[in-house]
C-alpha cells in the first residue's frame, strides 16, 4: 500500500477501523474465567484485552512481531542542535546491520524480527527554519515506505528511529500539534548542554514562526516540521491501523511522529501501546496529551525502538498468560462465592 496523494493519506486518516468489540468482550469474559482473582494480573490483563480487541481474536497471539526502525537526516542540524555530527546516522545504521546496536540485542530477546530502512541519508531534509522540511512528494514517499513495514500477518508492530537531531524535530512537531511553550518540549536529546538546549529552543522558535501561516493539517505539519524517518513512522502506524495490527510505540521521537495525526483525529492512537516513558522531558507531557499510559519507566533515552523492544516482553507475557492459563472449569478449581 502506498500513499500516492495527499487525498489518499487524508482518506485513510478519516476512515480508521475501530477495535473489534466482540473480540474485546470475549477476551474480557475469558479473563473472568481464568484461574486467578479477576484483576490479579493488573495491567497484563488490560494488555491482553487490548491485543484481542485490535487483532479481532478472543485469544490474541504473538507469533510474528516486527521492530521497524527508520533512519533519516535533518537539514536543521547546521544550527548546532545535536552533540553528534549527522554522519553518525549512517554509521549507526551500519551498526544495526552488523548486529552491534542495543536494538539488535533487545529485539532478539523479545522475539522481534528487525527491519531497518534508511531513507536518503545522503540527502538531508531542508532546514525547516527557512523552508518546509520535505516537499509533498518526499513526504508521501516516506509515508509509503513506512506503510510497507506494516503487513497483515503481523501480530505486533514496534516502531523506532535513528536520526541525528530528530529530538528537535520531535519537539517542533509536538509544539505545533499540541501547543504550549517550546521549552516544555525540549530536552537534551543526545546529551547537549544548556547552551545546546538554548540553540534547540531558538531553532524551533524560528521554525514555528516561519510555518505559522501554513495549513493546520496533519500532513502539512509532518512535512514541514518532521523528517523522513518520522513520516515513515506515521505511515507505518497508520497502515497498521488499517490492517488491524496493534502498535507498540517507543520514546519521545516515535510518539511525536504521530502527534500531528492524533491532533487531527484524537482516536488515532487507540491501537497503540506506549512502551515506556523516556527520560526526555517532553515525552511524559506528550503521552498525557495523547492519552497513553506507558508500560515502563526506566529512564531510557536511546531511541532505536529500544524501550518498546523491552516492553514487548511484557506484551508477550500478557498474551501468554491470557492464552495459556486454564479456566476454573478446566482446572476443576472452585470459583469465588
Amino acid at each position: 500500500m502506498s500513499f500516492a496523494s495527499i487525498t489518499d493519506f487524508e482518506n485513510a486518516l478519516a476512515n480508521l477501523p475501530p477495535a473489534e468489540e466482540l473480540a474485546s468482550a470475549a477476551a474480557r469474559a475469558r479473563q473472568a474465567e481464568l484461574t486467578k482473582p479477576l484483576g490479579a494480573l493488573g495491567r497484563l490483563e488490560d494488555v491482553a484485552i487490548f491485543m484481542a480487541s485490535w487483532q479481532g481474536r478472543a485469544v490474541p497471539r504473538l507469533k510474528r512481531a516486527r521492530a521497524a526502525i527508520f533512519a533519516g537526516n535533518h537539514g536543521f542540524t547546521v544550527h548546532g542542535v545535536s552533540a553528534y555530527p549527522a554522519a553518525v546516522t549512517a554509521q549507526m545504521v551500519a551498526n544495526f546491520a552488523a548486529g552491534g546496536a542495543a536494538i539488535n540485542a533487545l529485539a532478539g530477546v523479545a522475539g522481534l524480527e528487525l527491519a531497518v530502512r534508511s531513507i536518503d541519508l545522503d540527502r538531508p531534509t531542508a532546514d525547516f527554519t527557512v523552508a518546509p522540511a520535505m516537499t509533498e512528494e518526499e513526504c508521501l514517499t516516506a509515508l509509503s515506505i513506512g506503510a510497507a513495514a506494516a503487513e497483515e500477518d503481523l501480530d505486533l508492530l514496534v516502531v523506532g528511529e535513528m536520526g541525528i537531531g530528530n529530538s528537535t524535530a520531535a519537539a517542533a512537531l509536538s509544539a505545533r500539534s499540541f501547543g504550549g511553550a517550546v521549552r516544555d518540549w525540549v530536552g537534551p536529546g543526545t546529551g547537549v548542554d544548556g547552551e545546546g538546549i538554548a540553540r534547540k529552543i531558538a531553532t524551533i522558535d524560528r521554525a514555528l514562526a516561519f510555518h505559522a501561516d501554513a495549513p493546520d493539517s496533519a500532513f502539512e505539519t509532518l512535512r514541514r516540521l518532521g523528517g523522513r524517518e518520522l513520516a515513515a513512522i506515521a505511515g507505518a502506524v497508520l497502515r497498521a491501523r488499517q490492517l488491524g495490527v496493534p502498535v507498540l510505540l517507543d520514546g519521545f521521537i516515535s510518539c511525536a511522529a504521530i502527534a500531528p495525526l492524533v491532533a487531527q483525529v484524537p482516536v488515532f492512537a487507540d491501537h497503540c501501546l506506549a512502551g515506556h516513558c523516556s527520560a526526555e522531558p517532553g515525552h511524559g507531557l506528550l503521552l498525557e496529551r495523547m492519552g497513553l499510559e506507558p508500560l515502563l519507566r526506566l529512564d531510557m533515552r536511546l531511541g532505536e525502538g529500544s524501550g518498546a523492544a523491552v516492553a514487548a516482553n511484557i506484551v508477550r507475557a500478557a498474551v501468554a498468560a491470557h492464552s495459556g492459563m486454564a479456566t476454573f472449569a478446566e482446572a476443576a478449581v472452585s470459583t469465588a462465592t
